[in-house]
């Protein structure tokens, strides 16, 4: 056990790490295309942060927190999602008394107790943007083009978006009765989990995964015809705005998102590669989680990606991402003296932002010759009591093979000039 990574949980080794830095700084350079900053929140907070913002009825907060008690008898979560903690930190750094919209992504891990299944695990990893400050529905389409905008740079281009309206709070309460009315008659042949939701949160009946459930729903009546008007209004300008970019969508009724805070807009992008759980990305509107939890009336947008789920995706429609270069030079010493010399030429190599190495384990020659080779090193600086008496060293090219003999005082320069 002490050797074994807990259950759901997984190493990256250097051999995949690459892979990771590179969607991670893809993402970054989107997000400053559009002009969203970097925020890092604790990877805890209070629990009730989270019972409050994302729901008490939600499957998250129910059945798959971390939560444990500290020292100070305090209940603590470890952070099973960025928007409340990004909400948190909007109210309580008072970031609403900045010129708005305030523009934020983030790069998280995120702990859910839940079973593990490919590309969701306990521990998993996100990007993640809200948008804070804005009604305008420009601004759901703007953070949907994020996503496509990364995807489409990674290569990903059969990837669909589906849409919803989830309404708000006015048009739920008309909609709850009549939902009600209908699962009245159901709710004896619905899993316990959609019976506790029977009462406080009908809407997410519909979002249950269980077979018999959604056998007793298919004529389940659906949000989206019964919009009130301003939530109507925006959800066809959130569909007009799609249209102007070119962006194809599917319209899905059935689409709840997990968590409560959502209204209005709500949106999944689904990939068929990955399995039985197809959503890759999943977002929308919360216009009503600021005030929720303490701060001012603020609208909000945004959305969570899963960068498991991703790399998956984009191994399953065979997109190569570049692997990493080598080092620039790994030095061949032969005898005591040479390798000390090699040793000072190694920092002062570092020092001027080339990258480099030498061997530490006592190899023969050409075990370092066939080290060099193996780690890719661009090229091979060979160091030896004969270059030291001339006060030069051999630097090969590993790819041609040429060989030149240069001033050690020189190296440097040299290098930094390839």
């Amino acid at each position: 056990m002490l050797t074994r990574v807990p259950r759901g949980t997984k190493d990256v080794l250097p051999s995949e790490s690459y892979k990771w830095q590179y969607v991670e700084n893809m993402f970054r350079e989107v997000c400053k295309n559009f002009g969203y900053r970097e925020i890092r929140t604790p990877v805890f907070e209070h629990t009730e942060l989270f019972e409050r913002g994302v729901g008490e009825t939600t499957d998250v907060v129910q059945k798959e927190m971390y939560t444990f008690e500290d020292r100070g008898g305090r209940s603590i979560t470890l952070k099973p999602e960025g928007t409340a903690p990004t909400a948190r930190s909007f109210i309580e750094n008072k970031l609403y008394a900045q010129p708005q919209p305030t523009k934020l992504f983030y790069i998280i891990p995120v702990l859910r107790y839940e079973r593990p299944q490919k590309g969701r695990l306990r521990e998993h990893h996100q990007f993640g943007v809200e948008v804070f400050g804005s009604k305008n529905p420009a601004i759901d389409v703007e953070v949907i083009s994020i996503v496509l905008t990364l995807y489409k740079r990674l290569g990903v281009e059969d990837i669909e978006l589906h849409i919803n309206s989830v309404g708000c709070p006015e048009c739920r309460k008309e909609y709850n009765k009549i939902l009600k009315e209908y699962l009245t008659k159901k709710v004896d042949y619905l899993c316990d989990t959609c019976k506790t939701r029977f009462d406080k949160n009908p809407m997410r009946i519909i979002d249950c995964k269980n077979k018999k459930c959604q056998e007793q729903l298919q004529d389940v009546p659906l949000m989206i015809d019964h919009l009130c008007d301003d939530c109507n209004n925006h959800f066809d300008k959130v569909k007009q705005y799609l249209e102007a970019l070119k962006i194809d969508f599917v319209v899905d009724p059935k689409i709840v998102r997990g968590l409560d805070y959502y209204t209005k807009t709500a949106f999944e992008f689904i990939s068929t590669e990955i399995g039985a759980q197809s959503t890759v990305c999943g977002g929308g509107r919360y216009d009503g989680l600021v005030e929720e939890i303490g701060g001012p009336s603020t609208p909000g947008v945004g959305f969570g990606m899963g960068i498991e789920r991703l790399l998956l995706t984009l191994e399953n429609k065979g997109i190569e991402i570049p692997k990493e270069k080598g080092l620039d030079v790994f030095f061949v010493t032969i005898g005591e003296k040479a390798e000390k010399e090699a040793f000072r030429l190694l920092y002062d190599l570092r020092q001027n932002g080339i990258s480099a190495d030498k061997d530490f384990l006592d190899r023969s020659v050409r075990a370092q010759f066939k080290f060099s080779n193996k780690i890719n090193a661009k090229y091979t600086v060979v160091i030896g009591d004969d270059e030291l008496d001339k006060g030069v060293v051999t630097l090969r090219n590993m790819e041609t093979g040429k060989e030149e003999e240069i001033k050690i005082n020189d190296l440097v320069n040299i290098l930094k000039m390839k």
